[in-house]
């Protein structure tokens, strides 16, 4: 037998062999290297310069409902199933006719040259490469026409509405001439915002803006428009006129009660996404996935409810659809891949995500999505 110190030392000798005290896990070579979508986010961290990583890490105010985002997840718990053949596992799913791969599409970010030089563009060629749906910002850095070029087809547009009615128009038009067939008019900010936690990144930073930034800002969208958006004295009766603008699906992104989106419904929306703007919109507000259930519960089965905010896991995917989400958005998660590798990046979040969604599905005896239901989780907390 061995003495005590050589069975030590094999022993430290295996630990510093081990690939988990070999290397810091955050340090990425390659997109492929990351184990979970939050490795990218210390990468993009030591990546971008402070205005930029602080226009898209920070919520409003203290920060607390971009929290409650992440927080909410950990009220609900998952309940399996066992002795099931799982061997085939299913993700399809239908929206508005057409068969989606996955229920996860690539929520709307403003500005995304600001975290790759490629922008929106390289994440249209990842949707594109990994068949998910791309949202579009109004304030993309590129214009709809190109990405829809680098997609293979038109994307689903985020439209932050113009001050002016006939801005809107034009807009609304272009949006339609570029074959666009779903829009999602965002309301969660008409109120305005305190992004408190960006404005201290900003100042920050000992950059010269206009090394990198025309001022004023060209936002591909509203050239020739003017710049301002989101007004204030918007109201359902403005919902109405967007309604008989546009053939187009119409989405209202931001809402998360049940009042708003009965009224949402009754004004001819084609959906609702629950969001609360990644909690940059309202401070101390329910983190998404808590105010899902009373949205869906409220409209039934009359629309198709998504939903976006805090989602870093299969498994927070699973719970939304078990709630009866239609489909789940990801926003920072692929930005912080987007950052890090470019298209690689984007399409490694993407496999990752899926592969944890597929692992939940298996592990609660769920082969289909419409087999994923209330039943499979448990609200466990206030």
């Amino acid at each position: 037998m061995l003495p005590m110190h050589a069975h030590r030392r094999q022993f430290l000798q295996f630990l510093a062999a081990s690939p988990l005290f070999a290397q810091d896990p955050l340090k990425l070579a390659t997109a492929g290297d990351a184990l979970s979508v939050n490795d990218f986010e210390s990468l993009a961290n030591k990546m971008l310069p402070p205005a930029h990583w602080g226009y898209m890490a920070s919520g409003v105010d203290d920060n607390r409902t971009y929290q409650a985002n992440i927080d909410g997840f950990k009220h609900f718990q998952l309940k399996p199933r066992r002795m099931i053949d799982v061997t085939n596992v299913d993700m399809r799913t239908e929206v508005f006719g057409r068969t989606w791969d996955s229920p996860i599409f690539l929520c709307p970010v403003g500005g995304q040259r600001m975290f790759h030089q490629q922008g929106e563009l390289a994440v249209a060629r990842a949707a594109k490469a990994k068949k998910h749906v791309q949202v579009l910002s109004s304030v993309t850095s590129y214009a709809v026409e190109d990405v829809a070029k680098e997609l293979g087809e038109p994307p689903w547009y985020q439209l932050y509405m113009p001050l002016t009615w006939d801005a809107t128009e034009k807009l609304v038009r272009r949006v339609e001439a570029a074959g666009c067939t779903t829009m999602a008019w965002t309301v969660d900010l008409l109120a305005g915002r305190n992004t408190e936690t960006a404005e201290r990144f900003r100042r920050m930073d000992t950059r010269d803006c206009n090394s990198c930034h025309v001022t004023p800002p060209q936002r591909a969208m509203y050239k020739g428009l003017p710049p301002d958006f989101n007004p204030p004295g918007a109201n359902w009766e403005t919902l109405d006129k967007l309604r008989k603008l546009t053939k187009m699906k119409l989405l209202i992104k931001g809402l998360d009660s049940g009042e708003d989106a009965r009224l949402a419904v009754e004004h001819g929306v084609d959906g609702i996404v629950v969001s609360n703007h990644g909690g940059r919109a309202l401070e101390t507000g329910r983190g998404t996935i808590e105010a899902l259930g009373e949205v869906v519960d409220a409209v039934g089965r009359q629309v198709p409810v998504f939903i976006d905010g805090g989602f870093r896991r299969g498994t927070d995917i699973y719970k939304a659809l078990a709630i009866g989400a239609k489909g789940v958005g990801i926003g920072r998660p692929y930005i912080w891949g987007l950052t890090s590798f470019g298209q690689a990046g984007v399409e490694k979040v993407l496999e990752i995500l899926r592969a944890e969604l597929a692992r939940t599905m298996r592990q609660c005896g769920t082969t289909t999505i419409a087999q994923i239901t209330r039943d499979r989780i448990i609200r466990t907390g206030a």
